[in-house]
């Protein structure tokens, strides 16, 4: 049996070329699919192009503010592309994306396509796997008193609803995404690619409990809103009826996508705010109704 084609390395990645997803690093990288391992690694895997550019661009956003007193170069930013691979037709069509991750002090490595199989989520791969830093912050860290849209996703199970409602988050301009201990992990790859790259440009909290959040966030005179459709709440499209100001700065808290929020955590809020429905639908799905909720309050706080 002969021996499979190696690609010819390209001048702009390392060698030799893994052809096989048995090598040490790729098997690590590959544990990382494990929320357990995430978790203790303090580390997730990316992939694609959109991805690894959003890393490079926030790493070489924040790095110039990492130094020591002395003026020496401090440690690697939060969030920090540490491994890269990508395959010869990859990096033919990216060379910016290799330039600039050599320029970071990333590791790179030129791999066979069936060798990032084993590593990476989707099925049609775009050549591209990299391993990044844990990038979340503390609750106190964003929950200031300069907060003035926050969102909150509580027992939220589904890894691509909660990577949408944080890129909605993102595109319309919140102050911070966080994410109860009850919910999916947002380093779920799943999640990270249906941020789109937003898990680089809006601070996220993980791994704290929902009353912590609200009474913090209450704290910093936050109003406290949960989105939830039962019978009492506001009507978002004409919250003035009934006295609800989404002029204010608010907090919005949402659900897990079958059940939403069971009644302990919507007695936590100060209103529920239900978003109205004009045709035959029984429902919106969890994403949608968080989107024009988000939206609402973004559009109403706009000076």
């Amino acid at each position: 049996m002969s021996t499979p084609a190696v690609s010819e390395l390209h001048p702009g990645l390392q060698g030799p070329v893994v052809t096989s997803a048995q090598s040490r690093r790729l098997k690590e990288a590959a544990k990382l699919h494990a929320r357990t391992w995430r978790a203790k690694s303090k580390r997730f895997l990316i992939e694609g192009q959109q991805a690894v550019g959003e890393a490079l661009a926030h790493e070489a956003e924040v790095r110039p503010a990492r130094v020591t007193v002395n003026g020496a170069a401090g440690g690697r930013p939060a969030g920090a592309l540490v491994d890269l691979w990508a395959t010869a037709h990859a990096a033919r069509r990216h060379p910016e994306l290799l330039a600039a991750a050599a320029a970071g002090g990333v590791r790179i490595r030129q791999a066979e396509p069936e060798a990032l199989a084993g590593v990476a989520d989707t099925v049609a791969s775009q050549g591209l796997v990299g391993v990044c830093e844990h990038l979340d912050v503390e609750l106190s860290d964003v929950l200031t008193r300069d907060a003035r849209l926050v969102v909150v996703l509580s027992q939220v199970r589904d890894p691509g609803n909660l990577g949408t409602v944080l890129r909605v988050a993102d595109a319309a301009g919140a102050d911070a995404v966080v994410c109860t201990s009850s919910s999916v992990d947002v380093y779920n790859p799943k999640a990270v690619r249906a941020t789109a790259g937003s898990l680089f440009h809006v601070p996220v909290v993980t791994g704290v409990g929902l009353p912590e959040v609200v009474e913090l966030g209450r704290a910093r005179g936050l109003q406290v809103l949960a989105a939830d459709g039962h019978p009492p709440a506001h009507d978002l499209h004409v919250p003035w009826e009934s006295g609800l100001d989404l002029t204010r700065r608010t907090m919005w808290v949402f659900g897990n996508e079958a059940w939403g929020l069971p009644e302990a955590d919507r007695a936590l809020a100060d209103a529920a705010v239900a978003v109205p429905i004009y045709g035959r639908a029984e429902s919106l799905n969890l994403a949608t109704a968080a989107s024009v909720c988000i939206y609402e309050s973004a559009r109403s706080l706009a000076p």
